[in-house]
């Protein structure tokens, strides 16, 4: 039986997705037989892609990929940042996400945040999960020595690389909003003008910190000189990370929330990221509703898609955080609970926010992660999904390591107890506590199918993230859409509060006449203008890889 049904899904597949490149090519889509590694960064994907060539695994390749995007991406690749990884080994065992998520440090409040006035970036730092995560993810499973791994980074920044386009403008944006910021106009500024295509950027401090890490391990990071100097960096702004703090951080091995749509096997992380729940929980409402009958782009399918994400944002805001400081329902995944969520959703009416939570006080007060997918030649998957929280985290470089601290203390509620209409919230499961990691709406994903990875996938976006994956996923499993198609197509979003359904131009565009449905219905629309997520994905066929970079931003997909 098992035999029978992957040859017709061979079939099918062979069928709807089309050949993207040459196997073994390279590009924005591209094919691979052994494996594939894409990301938002070419030398990136490149790095990752030939360590699959010289024999290491997903895993392998995840960690040089990340260490090289710290050098190539400043933006969001990083070393002073955090994240989620999920592994699926493809029937050799159970799926883990690994949480490299930061923490607050010993000397964090609850109310920290709750006063007047816009926070320091040192009181914003994060302790940094990222080098922990990578080394935990490598002791699991990898195949190739650490240092291996982390030294095409370390000759990245060395030696400087071609900046391309779209990283040119990231600097250049970033560089105008850093003005109060030295340190980071004098590491990532370019002394005679603007970063143009073809200028080569190089970085011997982060080499240098990189060297350290590739030689010493995630102790490297963690204790020693480049710890000194993250304390040091600390102690020049008034920040709360301390030595200890850095010494005693851990990443942890958690087991990914998982449910089933349609006969698909979907994985995702627990908390303290909200991906998994949320996805799971907009999934099993989905799953009452013939969306495939209805139409991709018909007001009902758009109606419904919005009032599930407002059902399961409520309930991110209403129960979720770090799960070993607060309690997680069990219910929110329940397909039980999932149909009765289903039934009040009027068909020809929005609901009001407000409605959906009688129980939490409203009041009237006021993205920049990536992520990038890697499978090898044994089917093993990881989908990888890490941040700084903003554009370059807090602008805040450590002095003389040339790398970017995280601004991530801001993912906490700030003020205890105010939840607004405009989209703060304030309920109690997220607020600071000294050693918690914040909630994240971080989703890398995999969705498999007896017992193999057939979709790997994530994104960035902040609260965005979780309806850009469920769009890919809905567009995947539901209308059949190719890897490219799927990444492609426009996306919507709604997050509870505000309440505002957000769509992206080219959907606004395209399909007037199914939003002016919407909003007969009662459904309001923010005035978005620019693209949401960048969800660079890996599609599995019978004889390989699929793997298209998502081009609202920049990427590019190395297979073999």
């Amino acid at each position: 039986m098992r035999n029978r049904f992957l040859t017709g899904l061979a079939l099918v597949l062979l069928c709807v997705w089309p050949a993207a490149a040459r196997v073994g090519d390279a590009g924005p889509s591209a094919e691979g037989r052994q494996g594939m590694v894409v990301s938002v960064s070419r030398p990136a994907s490149e790095v990752g892609r030939d360590v699959l060539r010289r024999g290491g695994n997903a895993i392998d390749a995840t960690v040089a990929t990340a260490f090289a995007l710290a050098v190539t991406w400043p933006e969001a690749g990083n070393l002073g940042g955090g994240g989620f990884m999920l592994i699926y080994p493809g029937g050799k065992g159970e799926p883990v996400v690994v949480d490299y998520r930061e923490t607050a440090p010993a000397g964090a409040t609850r109310d920290m945040f709750a006063g007047p006035g816009k926070p320091s970036a040192y009181a914003m730092a994060g302790v940094p999960g990222t080098v922990r995560g990578l080394a935990l993810a490598h002791a699991r499973a990898g195949r190739l020595p650490w240092k291996d791994l982390v030294m095409p980074a370390v000759t990245l920044a060395a030696d400087g690389f071609a900046v391309d386009e779209a990283l040119a403008r990231s600097l250049n944006r970033g560089l105008a909003r850093a003005k109060d910021f030295p340190e980071f106009r004098r590491v990532l500024g370019k002394p005679d003008g603007d970063w143009k295509a073809g200028d080569r950027l190089v970085q011997p401090e982060l080499a240098d910190t990189l060297r350290l890490i590739a030689n010493r391990g995630a102790d490297g990071f963690y204790k020693g000189a480049v710890a000194d100097q993250i304390v040091a960096e600390m102690k020049r702004g008034d920040g709360l990370i301390t030595a200890e703090d850095l010494a005693s951080y851990q990443a942890k091995e958690r087991k990914p929330v998982h449910g089933t749509y349609r006969g698909y096997d979907i994985y995702a992380p627990p908390p303290p990221s909200s991906g998994g729940v949320c996805l799971v929980e907009m999934l099993n409402v989905l799953e009452n509703f013939d969306l495939r009958k209805q139409g991709r782009w018909s007001p009902d399918t758009l109606h419904v898609m919005a009032e599930a994400m407002r059902r399961a944002y409520c309930d991110r805001a209403r129960y979720l955080g770090d799960a070993d400081f607060v309690a997680i329902p069990e219910h929110l995944t329940d397909k039980k609970y999932a149909k009765t969520l289903a039934d009040s959703i009027a068909p020809e009416r929005a609901t009001a926010s407000e409605e959906l939570a009688k129980d939490i006080a409203i009041t009237d007060e006021s993205e920049h992660t990536t992520h990038f997918s890697v499978i090898d030649r044994d089917g093993l998957a990881v989908s990888n999904t890490y941040t700084l929280e903003d554009s370059f985290g807090g602008k805040l470089i450590v002095h003389g390591a040339g790398f970017l601290l995280n601004n991530e203390m801001g993912d906490f509620n700030p003020r205890p107890g105010k939840t607004t209409r405009t989209g703060q919230i304030g309920t109690p499961p997220n607020q600071v506590a000294p050693g918690k990691r914040m909630l994240s709406s971080m989703c890398p994903t995999v969705v498999a199918r007896d017992g193999r990875a057939v979709l790997v996938t994530g994104s960035p976006g902040s609260r965005t993230i979780i309806n850009t994956v469920l769009c890919v996923v809905l567009n995947t499993i539901d209308f059949d859409m190719p890897p490219r198609e799927a990444v492609d197509a426009p996306r919507m979003h709604h997050q509870w509060f505000p309440d505002r359904v957000s769509v992206e131009p080219a959907l606004r565009d395209r399909h007037a006449a199914a939003l002016e449905v919407l909003r007969a219905r009662g459904h309001k629309f923010s005035d978005r203008r620019e693209s949401q997520g960048d969800a660079h994905t890996i599609g599995v066929r019978p004889d390989g890889y699929v793997g298209v970079a998502d081009r609202r931003l920049s990427g590019w997909a190395a297979g073999y």
